[in-house]
């Protein structure tokens, strides 16, 4: 059809222009809306084709002579390839565009322009038109009333989602497919690259950075198997070392003091002293993840992109019912048969900066898990910890009654030799462990949805025959603390160091 039948006006020169087309800007004659009118250059498929035929077979070559890469060359140039003959077909551009925007526009801060498909072809592709400004342009962002780092911090949790919730995401997250809209929500463009992450691997992904912030290094070996890193007949125990070594010396503050680009550094020379195979997709993972990291230094060279993912990370941990994040979570919950409570705490605070967290939705699936079939072993440990902090609530109420007692009062009742014999070590380590469960019941209670009328599950719970066993056996461990300790005191068995009640002020 002329241009003239479908146009009311189109700009005369292209108004931007890439290595595959240029864009021009139109007003459809039907409606008067302004959009962006993608048109493909002459003869580029040509081109592509003569380029992939000569870069292949350098990629055979370094497959060939070239020890020192033990990744497959030609399967990344072939992955490469294939992404971009993608990128030629316009149709398939407008199909991931109206993906893209099913999948993660439902967030108000992201805006992905809709397609007009019936002025769209396999060479021409005609969409909404979107104001915006490169997010490469801090100082025209900041004129706009608008803050990069907020508009990045959005780009990085939309990336997360495509990473590791959904797996389809955009490759090529360059500053000029992501404008800043007057609005301040982040728009995304050109959608001709995009790849998928397999599902095992986003959980994968989830696994490592748990196992990396424990510091389990067999435990980070192992996933390279499930990322497709290493073939399952590889030994990984050579490895350990290599990444004990790196992280050991990376880590000595937190996680959260690294940025991406010194772990992908790190680790690649690790990679290349053992046979991994990058696989194609954590290539173009890489690709995204280094150029949003990038725009995020570029407005503030302290910025780090593993702190600002952390409340995602914690999110799902907390609220994905998958059996293997599941599992991530109880391994970094417990350790030597012990509740790491400032775990689950930091997991809450970092959660609960994620709008879309729920304190409802962490509690449910750890209740199912618990009095599930498969939970006997998580029952044995829940078992001890309720003992534990039971008997911390239970000693710390009989101390804070004790010390509100009269101190003549305390000398007639105990005969001025305290209530309980313990350290001072012991009943502060009680002190703290009831203040941090009532930190984390208040996280709970100040999380917005939360209502005590979510907990009606526990109660019915509580009515099944297996949860009463729970229970007895909880109150059993706990009568076996208490008199232990009260038989010492009747028989003044000797603790060192001792301090009696009396002379500590526990308040």
């Amino acid at each position: 059809m002329p241009l003239e039948s479908i146009f009311s006006t189109i700009s005369p020169t292209p108004i931007a222009a890439a290595s595959l087309g240029q864009v021009y800007k139109a007003r459809l004659k039907y409606s008067g809306q302004t959009v962006a009118v993608k048109v493909q250059r002459p003869g580029i498929e040509d081109a592509i084709g003569l380029d992939f035929y000569l870069i292949r077979g350098l990629g055979f070559f370094i497959n060939k002579y070239v020890d020192i890469i033990t990744t497959d060359a030609v399967a990344l140039i072939d992955e490469f390839a294939s992404r971009v003959y993608q990128e030629l077909n316009y149709v398939q551009e407008g199909q991931n565009a109206r993906k893209f925007k099913m999948l993660y526009a439902d967030k108000e801060d992201i805006l992905v322009p809709d397609i007009f498909w019936n002025y769209t072809s396999g060479k021409v592709l005609t969409m909404e038109w979107v104001d915006g400004v490169k997010l490469n342009e801090q100082a025209a962002i900041e004129r706009q009333g608008l803050k990069l780092l907020d508009l990045v911090t959005t780009g990085i949790q939309c990336s997360l989602r495509q990473l590791l919730e959904y797996g389809y995401f955009h490759a090529d997250p360059h500053p000029g497919n992501l404008l800043a809209t007057p609005e301040g929500k982040l728009a995304f463009l050109d959608f001709g690259m995009m790849s998928e992450t397999p599902e095992e691997a986003r959980f994968a992904i989830i696994g490592h950075v748990v196992h990396m912030v424990n510091r389990d290094y067999e435990a980070m070996a192992r996933d390279y198997y499930a990322l497709d890193f290493l073939s399952t007949d590889v030994d990984v125990s050579p490895i350990v070392p290599a990444l004990r070594d790196f992280f050991d010396d990376a880590l000595s503050y937190t996680v959260s003091e690294l940025n991406f680009k010194t772990l992908v550094d790190g680790l690649g020379s690790v990679l290349y002293q053992y046979p991994f195979n990058v696989p194609p997709y954590y290539a173009l993972i890489l690709r995204s993840l280094t150029v949003l990291e990038g725009l995020a230094l570029y407005a503030d060279p302290n910025f780090k992109v593993l702190a600002a993912s952390y409340p995602y990370f914690a999110k799902r941990l907390l609220t994905d019912p998958n059996p293997y994040l599941r599992d991530a979570l109880i391994e970094l919950l417990f350790k030597d048969e012990r509740f790491r409570w400032n775990r689950l705490e930091n997991l809450l605070v970092q959660g609960s900066k994620d709008r879309d967290f729920s304190a409802k939705d962490a509690l449910q699936p750890v209740l199912k898990l618990l009095l599930g079939p498969d939970g006997e072993e998580l029952r044995t440990l829940v078992i001890k910890e309720a003992v534990r902090v039971t008997e911390a609530f239970t000693l710390c109420t009989f101390v804070d009654t004790y010390n509100s007692v009269p101190s003549f009062m305390r000398s007639l009742i105990f005969n001025g030799n305290g209530a309980l014999a313990m350290s001072s070590a012991e009943l502060q380590s009680m002190m703290e462990l009831r203040d941090q469960v009532f930190r984390i019941w208040g996280l709970l209670r100040s999380s917005e949805n939360f209502d005590p009328a979510l907990l009606q599950p526990i109660l019915q719970i509580l009515q099944q025959p297996e949860a009463r066993s729970l229970g007895g056996r909880v109150v059993g461990g706990i009568t076996q603390r208490l008199a232990a300790r009260l038989l010492q005191q009747v028989l003044r068995m000797p603790m060192a160091p001792t301090s009696s009640l009396s002379a500590l002020d526990t308040r």
